[in-house]
């Protein structure tokens, strides 16, 4: 599902692109790519707390073989619609 954005990650040493969550499911995985490119995802962490931000980064960390702090929520802290930002 991230294969194009790896390749940019590889290539620019950062890529940035959309998410839309939906916390409180029973594992977090990627769910589709929607049409305008935005990649939906459920999150299995309840929106309170930051919890389901976490949860965000953790995956998005092991998906990318990054650290944590080398992906970073720009956009979107307390929405549904996020913009992410992850570093090599």
């Amino acid at each position: 599902m991230f294969d194009e954005s790896k390749k940019l990650l590889a290539e620019k040493g950062e890529v940035s692109f959309d998410v839309r969550v939906h916390p409180g499911a029973s594992r977090t995985r990627v769910k589709e790519v929607m049409a305008d490119g935005t990649i939906k995802l459920d999150i299995a962490a309840v929106p309170e707390d930051g919890k389901a931000n976490e949860e965000l980064v953790r995956f998005l960390a092991d998906e990318f073989d990054v650290p944590k702090s080398h992906v970073e929520i720009l956009k979107g802290h307390t929405a549904k619609t996020k913009v992410v930002r992850i570093r090599q």
